[in-house]
């Protein structure tokens, strides 16, 4: 059974020390807390906890849901995403192999026929052997083979991370082409609306000036509101085509007809508000942020296989079996047969490669410190400043609200004034585009309003698994 031993000699000898410098997360280069005060709100908000929430306890609108849901399991992004999460995943699995040896097993049989020395005789021999071996094993006595396989296992995790991210980037992608989508079926409403008024402003200016009443002036006023928002008509018309175009690709798929917005005044309560973000740790969430951790971690490992070139490596060869000179008796009567060939290999003089190796890995240190501690200033920033939006567009909403009530009612008493021949069409015409602006500005608050709501979910992370 030496043989035995001597195969087992690699499991006890490999990995017994570890050369990666001590890791340490770097201290977060923001505030501890988000900015308050001025633009930002105090109000107690939503009370999602991030921390253990899914996209589906904050998108509670049923057809957003189906929507988001399609895009999770048809976006080719996220395809793409999961192959190279494969593909790195079989990187370390590959790299994690060099821990073990590699064991292979022999079963051979010889039969010769050859010249005995005597006369021209010859005479048939037969020999069989059976071998378990493994070759040039190398004995991980300072860590290296560690330190690779951590090395690339944290390249692996910061992977799953960017696919996360992926993840994250798609359900904010395919929210706010669908706000988009309900923002310009609005406008186009709104531009149709417009139209026919102006169509009927433009006949009864065209019956005054044939009355003599209006001028001409007035009937080209008339006209070139109404063509100007028969221009709108057409571009909305336009939009609302490349919106649903931009929805499907970001989808994967076609999305039904039933499952899209009517339109931007429709859509209360499609998400839960976001809690405040008091504390800057809600950022260590964020994939991005988390990928780049992996990273910093990834090179501090490849650090430790750095220096432990500068040390001896030792290689194993060894096998051992039985032979005989008959197949049949191989396993009973055969003699054992091993053997053992340790070798070492003294680094002494590589033309400062090994120094060099190992200047780079700390300055790819520095250069992923810095990464990592970028990352987390940016999201410091999207976080401050989707709260800043969060802390105004309430009373940006309830201002063009009003805004519209008092054009609406600011035109129709001019309009009514003009076509009781009170008031000029002048009025009139000032009225309707004051209306008009009104409306269109509303919605475009109204669609700021709702993507400041998934812009909020996407920059504090996300929650938990973005796929439950």
């Amino acid at each position: 059974m030496n043989y035995l031993i001597l195969l087992s000699l690699p499991f006890l000898l490999a990995g017994c020390i570890s050369l990666d410098p001590k890791y340490q997360r770097p201290i977060m280069p923001v505030p501890n807390r988000m900015p308050h005060g001025g633009a930002y709100s105090t109000q107690a908000g939503g009370t999602l906890d991030m921390a253990n929430s899914s996209w589906r306890d904050y998108i509670i609108d049923d057809r957003l849901r189906k929507v988001v849901a399609m895009s999770l399991d048809s976006s080719r992004d996220l395809r793409e995403t999961v192959a190279d999460v494969k593909s790195a995943q079989a990187q370390y699995e590959e790299e994690r192999s060099s821990l073990l040896p590699t064991v292979d097993a022999e079963v051979s049989n010889t039969r010769s026929r050859s010249l005995t020395g005597v006369g021209n005789q010859t005479a048939i021999s037969n020999s069989a052997s059976a071998n378990a071996s493994t070759s040039s094993f190398e004995l991980d006595l300072f860590g290296k083979n560690q330190s690779l396989t951590r090395e690339e296992y944290e390249a692996y995790l910061g992977t799953q991370e960017g696919a996360r991210s992926t993840e994250l980037t798609v359900i904010y992608n395919v929210v706010n082409y669908w706000i988009i989508l309900a923002a310009d079926k609005s406008n186009l409403e709104t531009a149709k609306q417009t139209m026919a008024s102006a169509a009927d402003s433009l006949q009864v200016t065209q019956n005054n000036y044939n009355h003599g009443i209006s001028s001409m002036v007035d009937v080209a006023s008339a006209d070139s509101t109404y063509q100007s928002a028969r221009a709108d008509v057409a571009n909305y018309t336009t939009s609302v085509a490349q919106d649903k175009n931009a929805l499907d690709l970001a989808v994967g798929k076609s999305v039904p007809a039933d499952l899209l917005p009517s339109g931007i005044e429709q859509l209360k309560g499609i998400m839960r508000d976001m809690p405040p973000a008091v504390s800057s740790a809600v950022l260590l969430n964020r994939p991005d942020v988390l990928e780049a951790e992996h990273n910093l971690k990834a090179t501090n490992a490849s650090i430790g296989a750095a220096r432990a070139n500068f040390f001896p490596s030792i290689s194993l060869t060894a096998s051992g079996g039985v032979s005989s000179s008959q197949l049949s008796s191989l396993f009973k009567n055969g003699a054992s047969t091993w053997s053992f060939s340790p070798s070492i290999s003294l680094p002494i003089f590589a033309g400062g490669y090994n120094v060099a190796a190992l200047k780079y890995s700390k300055a790819q240190k520095e250069l992923y410190v810095a990464t990592y501690e970028k990352s987390i200033q940016s999201a410091f920033q999207e976080v401050a400043d989707a709260l800043a939006r969060r802390g105004t567009i309430q009373e940006q909403l309830n201002a063009h609200t009003a805004y519209v009530n008092a054009s609406l009612t600011y035109y129709q008493l001019a309009d009514l004034r003009y076509r009781r021949g009170v008031d000029t069409y002048i009025n009139a015409l000032d009225a309707q585009r004051t209306l008009y602006s009104a409306r269109q500005n509303l919605i475009s608050t109204q669609e700021t309003y709702y993507q400041n709501l998934i812009t909020l979910y996407k920059v504090m992370g996300g929650g938990t698994s973005l796929r439950q």
